[in-house]
């Protein structure tokens, strides 16, 4: 693999006529990293992919890789490589040829394209396969061929454009955790874009969260998670309640709620249940509080088997005030 080098954004945008898809974001990726893009549909997360890969202009700004300002490289020039969320193989050459095609394309002879093609088909575990054609391979087995071909042009950075959103919810995990395992073997950086919270919290060391065009919060997935900057992260990311109290807007997550049993605690809220939701090991409480609206708390299954309550009861609910966590 090529030297993991940083990505840098400085003041990067990109208009589609008058509407800004990407505004003004600046941003550094340290080389090695797995960062995650995150965000809804339309926040501009798969514009500034395309932009890094060359496949879109960029309308003002500089992306630097390393010391190196690649705004105007063409994308087989800029040290990146990008995988597409169809895969986009060619669907009359073999795993082998489709992996190859590349350094095909480079003047690479054969023998030496072969012999290079089977490496990186071994280091997807798909070295079984290089006879095969795409249409006789699974979603899973595809993603590894499309994988491959990425790697071998020896990229410093792999782009990925929501590469699990085709496969099933067990083979999406599975893949996952090969993901995050080969961007280690490597050493190089993966830029992901997702708009799955539970994909970019198993998969990053840097989670970049986006809406309508910029960076709401840039950090570790324990700091997203536990620290959302704003009421937008704390909704978008999930396991919240946005709550305001004494004009203070602050969140506090769902599992930090607790069902308190002893009437004479002055600090417990009361709570008119209206939902209860059998998750697996949790069941998710929804209510009504006069205090506070509606909040939802997530209770292990065991602790609600022993303490049950039906629709309409009314329990009491409190929290350590040390887990609010104030919003802007």
């Amino acid at each position: 693999m090529s030297k993991p080098e940083n990505l840098e954004f400085a003041i990067l945008s990109k208009k589609y006529g008058e509407t800004v898809a990407v505004d003004k974001i600046n941003l550094k990726i340290p080389a090695g990293t797995y960062c995650c893009f995150l965000g809804p549909s339309g926040c501009g997360k798969t514009s500034t992919l395309r932009m890094i890969a060359g496949h879109e202009e960029i309308s003002e700004g500089d992306i630097l890789l390393g010391s190196n300002i690649i705004n105007n490289l063409p994308p087989a020039k800029r040290g990146t490589a990008m995988m597409f969320q169809n895969y986009a193989l060619f669907p009359h050459l073999s795993c082998l040829d489709n992996v190859g095609f590349a350094l095909k394309m480079r003047g690479i002879k054969k023998i030496e394209r072969k012999n290079k093609s089977l490496e990186f088909l071994k280091l997807v575990q798909m070295d079984d396969f290089s006879e095969r054609f795409p249409d006789q391979l699974s979603g899973g087995q595809q993603q590894r061929i499309a994988l491959a071909r990425a790697l071998i042009t020896n990229p410093s950075i792999l782009l990925l454009d929501e590469p699990l959103s085709a496969l099933d919810p067990f083979l999406r995990i599975k893949m996952r955790a090969e993901l995050k395992t080969l961007q280690k073997k490597l050493g190089i950086s993966f830029i992901h874009v997702t708009h799955s919270q539970d994909e970019a919290m198993a998969l990053a060391d840097m989670i970049v969260v986006m809406n309508k065009g910029k960076i709401e919060q840039v950090g570790s997935p324990y700091e997203v998670f536990n620290k959302p900057k704003n009421e937008f992260i704390a909704n978008f990311i999930g396991g919240h309640n946005v709550l305001f109290k004494d004009n203070k807007k602050f969140s506090i997550r769902m599992d930090h709620i607790n069902i308190n049993f002893n009437e004479k605690n002055v600090s417990a809220y009361p709570l008119k249940v209206n939902e209860i939701e059998f998750q697996g090991q949790i069941v998710k409480v929804t209510g009504i509080s006069k205090d506070f609206g509606k909040l939802s708390l997530s209770l292990a299954d065991d602790v609600f088997l022993k303490n049950k309550f039906n629709i309409d009861n009314e329990i009491l609910i409190s929290w350590d005030k040390k887990r609010e966590n104030l919003l802007q």
